[in-house]
């Protein structure tokens, strides 16, 4: 209760109140603020998406791949953890 009480009046400090420093930073935030590109205006990047051309797309065989990858991964742990047991 306490707590609200000063929060409360922690919030309510008019311009007044406020110090120089204060003064500036809240217009450098105000400006930064409007400075701010909106969200319409922002790309999506479909349209300027040359990074793309060239390249293909993944096939079916991927997963094949993944798991030839994992399959060989352990059993070459398996042969070392065999080697040391010896």
């Amino acid at each position: 209760m306490v707590y609200t009480v000063y929060m409360g009046l922690f919030i309510k400090q008019d311009f007044e109140g406020r110090t120089e420093l204060q003064n500036r930073l809240a217009a450098e935030l105000q400006e930064r603020a409007k400075s701010k590109p909106k969200p319409e205006d922002l790309h999506d990047g479909v349209e300027d998406s040359q990074y793309i051309k060239g390249t293909k797309t993944t096939t079916s065989l991927a997963l094949a791949w993944i798991i030839i990858l994992f399959l060989s991964i352990s059993i070459a742990i398996w042969l070392i953890i065999i080697s040391m047991a010896r």
